[in-house]
């Protein structure tokens, strides 16, 4: 930040600049697409999406008729069956994948295990996986599972730092485990040199899109991704404990060989037979039975994207990330914070994350006034944007409610200090 001021530096500037942005956004109808609480600027999409207005309807019939009235009649005639897959297209369509190369059920978790296993089976003979320290902890947690399971050591080599451990000791590399956005700071990383440096040394490359999907323009087939998953409920706005997704490219589905080996992925999963047989295609991706409800949920609430630009969305996002950090720069001058998010548009992902000593209380006391970010440990404001519903007044509106909450030391108070499960 800037050096101090004692009092913010020509607000209504800011005023006049957020209401001009917001009068030229082309996508700022599609607010109406979200159910919002009235008086709540919501800036935590990064973590669990805004209601879709489509979900609430579509939930009351897959409940009263689909599965009230159809009953079990349902996979068929509703066509509940497909739906994995049927909705793995939707969400390709948002991530640069051609049909028959996604599929959505089970979690983000158990879907990185099955593409950690099965990308390490299709390098036989190479014994490491790498990832990145400052990833989210599961995946961490995950690579170091598989590499226990199938006996291959396990290193972690930082995004910026990996294009030039690939090109010395990539021959040893079986997967490459990374995300394109650093769930922490927002910071971007380019996925296209990423994943040509991996192929360069003949590795496989696995995005987990968790923090992209939905944000930002994603491009799998044009970059020669091997394999991706992510999640359904941050920027995709499925519900919380949505479906994730995975993306297997075309040219390793007859090979893709996954531990869990579900019924739903056999190429006869009504023949009862006891031996596996994988479908062709994607769908031997699929294990058990899907969580139907839920997947219809993703599904309606992926109607949000209807007619929608991708470019256009990462054209707002940087708009208002870099409204943001220009307020803060404004306003939060001399209170103690800093920017942990890339000033860069092209190293910034949909967030931006502010440090400051006092995070946990102070995203507690912006929440009680109606601005919902959260925080990460030890010191991380996080402010997510999602495009599709965040107005740069809404930003302003959160800095100025940060700045006033900062100098009268509300957030000093014993409630905003008392720390609940979920952060």
């Amino acid at each position: 930040m800037p050096a101090a001021a004692e009092a913010p530096a020509v607000p209504d500037t800011l005023q006049a600049r957020a209401g001009a942005l917001d009068a030229a956004d082309p996508l700022a109808p599609l607010r109406a697409r979200f159910l919002l609480p009235p008086g709540v600027v919501y800036l935590d999409g990064n973590s669990l999406g805004a209601l879709p207005a489509a979900v609430p309807p579509a939930m009351t019939d897959a409940v009263r008729r689909q599965w009230g009235t159809d009953l079990i009649r349902s996979w068929n005639d509703n066509d509940w069956w497909q739906a994995p897959t049927r909705i793995g297209d939707a969400i390709g369509r948002l991530i640069g994948a051609a049909p028959g190369q996604t599929l959505a059920g089970d979690s983000t978790s158990v879907q990185l295990f099955n593409a950690l296993t099965a990308g390490a089976r299709l390098r036989p003979g190479r014994p490491l996986l790498l990832t990145d320290p400052d990833l989210f902890p599961t995946d961490q947690y995950l690579t170091d599972s598989v590499g226990r399971l199938l006996g291959m050591g396990v290193l972690r080599v930082r995004a910026a730092e990996l294009p030039r451990f690939l090109a010395e000791r990539g021959d040893r590399v079986a997967v490459a485990a990374y995300s394109p956005v650093d769930y922490r700071t927002g910071e971007l990383y380019d996925m296209a040199a990423i994943t040509g440096a991996a192929h360069r040394a003949d590795a496989l490359m696995l995005w987990d899109l968790c923090h992209a999907a939905g944000a930002l323009p994603v491009d799998l087939d044009g970059t020669a991704t091997d394999l991706a998953v992510g999640c359904g409920y941050k920027y995709l706005s499925g519900g919380p404990g949505a479906p994730a997704f995975l993306y297997v490219a075309q040219r390793h589905q007859a090979a893709f060989d996954h531990p869990l080996t579900g019924w739903n992925g056999h190429a006869d999963p009504f023949g009862m037979t006891r031996g596996y047989a994988p479908a062709e295609g994607i769908a031997r991706a699929r294990i058990g039975t899907p969580p139907v409800l839920s997947l219809l949920a993703l599904e309606a609430a992926l109607t949000a994207f209807d007619g929608v630009d991708m470019a256009q969305v990462r054209a707002k996002s940087l708009s208002l990330t870099g409204f943001l950090l220009d307020c803060a720069d404004t306003l939060l001058a001399g209170l103690g914070f800093s920017a942990a998010t890339p000033r860069a548009p092209e190293r910034r992902g949909s967030q931006v994350a502010l440090r400051h000593p006092d995070a946990f209380p102070l995203v507690q006391a912006l929440t009680a006034r109606g601005v919902i970010g959260d925080m990460r440990a030890p010191d991380l404001l996080r402010f997510g944007v999602n495009a599709l519903y965040v107005s740069h007044r809404d930003v302003l509106h959160a800095i100025r409610e940060l700045r006033d909450i900062t100098i009268t030391g509300e957030h000093r108070e014993l409630r905003h200090q008392l720390r609940s499960t979920v952060t």
